[in-house]
């Protein structure tokens, strides 16, 4: 069985054909393909072309197929093949994955996916809201302050800000104990479900681990990961964790490099949509157009199709667009991504007025309407 990956590839149309050719042989073999003379590694192992199409002037999206053995049931071995060496190349950019049957059923993909995360939080046909405790600098038992507004106005999530951690200002286990208690108070008073989510990620796996099974025990109802920091297949390894069994927020931080260089790296359709499939969240983070970053409508769009497009089995996960978003523009990003979304609403919720409980209800009153 093979699994395909398309790649923009900017030059000539003599040169992209070379240049397609190169990254069959540098993603697999790294070796004098004329030397290579065993055929099952000539016919198997090498990659294929399997077509090459003009998109523009000197662009062209080129079609490679692998032999799924060559990722052989790692993820981090899937990525190698995938970009590997030719991620230092560039004018190369990763567009898309189509996996092959083995590759999907080995990934398996995210835990609850939009279907299971609204049976969680029996939220069956509107778009979620989310918002995260924040700044940094602050106590757990002032963030546990701000975490109960947000459950008693009726968030669905709760998360940490991403740059909350292990600091002495906000230790995580009093923190991650204090707001889970305080949010399943909350969640009492309203009747309602909110989960939150501590931010797990930290040096080791051993140790992403160990916050994330602390986090489970003492309440919490789902994680937030930056793989970028700690790595894809902490994701992987955590979403499928049985003993866990929460559902995972990917965020986005030191991602960027990825995708702000149109022409290389990775498109925002692979990287927070379906690579965010694959390594097993169930929400992908990221920046909404209109705010203080570079994402452009084109770009949202894109990561919420990659959210959603079919992948052989694999589970659609919720785009979660943050960052920029106010009250006046609820109604517009809600006609923009349409109910399955989780829209990341922070600083807009703060500078709505004093009163967060008031502003959260407004939040879900647009969101509904």
């Amino acid at each position: 069985m093979r699994f395909t990956v398309t790649y923009s590839i900017k030059g000539t149309a003599s040169e992209v054909k070379k240049r397609a050719f190169n990254i069959c042989v540098e993603q697999t073999i790294e070796f004098p393909y004329h030397l290579v003379k065993d055929k099952y590694i000539r016919n198997e192992i090498v990659g294929k072309i399997r077509s090459i199409k003009p998109i523009s002037k000197n662009q062209y999206l080129a079609k490679i197929t692998y032999c799924e053995d060559s990722a052989g049931s790692e993820l981090t071995q899937l990525l190698n093949v995938i970009f590997g060496n030719t991620s230092i190349i560039p004018g190369i950019r990763v567009e898309s994955i189509e996996l092959s049957h083995g590759l999907s059923k080995n990934l398996k993909g995210p835990r609850f996916g939009v279907k299971g995360i609204r049976k969680l939080l029996k939220a069956y046909n509107r778009p979620l809201i989310c918002s995260a405790i924040k700044p940094m600098g602050l106590s757990p038992k002032e963030l546990a302050g701000l975490a109960y507004k947000f459950a008693l106005g009726g968030v669905d999530f709760i998360k940490d800000d991403h740059g909350l951690a292990n600091q002495t200002f906000s230790p995580y286990k009093q923190r991650v104990k204090l707001v889970a208690q305080t949010v399943k108070k909350a969640n009492k008073a309203a009747g309602k479900t909110c989960l939150y989510a501590p931010n797990v990620t930290a040096d080791g796996d051993y140790e992403i681990i160990r916050r994330a099974k602390f986090a489970k025990k003492a309440g919490a109802g789902a994680l937030v990961i930056s793989p970028g920091l700690a790595g894809f297949n902490i994701v992987k390894r955590i979403s499928s964790d049985s003993s866990i069994s929460l559902p995972v927020l990917l965020h986005p931080a030191l991602l960027g490099s990825f995708t702000v260089d149109k022409y290389s790296g990775f498109s925002h359709f692979f990287l927070y949509g379906q690579l965010a499939r694959m390594c097993g969240a169930d929400i992908s983070i990221f920046p909404n157009y209109g705010g203080r970053f570079s994402f452009s409508k084109k770009d949202c769009k894109n990561i919420a199709l990659g959210c959603k497009t079919k992948m052989n089995g694999i589970k659609e996960i919720f785009p979660g667009p943050g960052g920029g978003m106010t009250l006046a523009n609820v109604k517009q990003m809600k006609k923009f991504y349409g109910n399955d979304a989780v829209f990341l609403m922070g600083g807009g919720l703060h500078s709505a007025g004093p009163d967060i409980v008031k502003n959260v209800q407004t939040f879900q009153k647009l969101i509904e309407s």
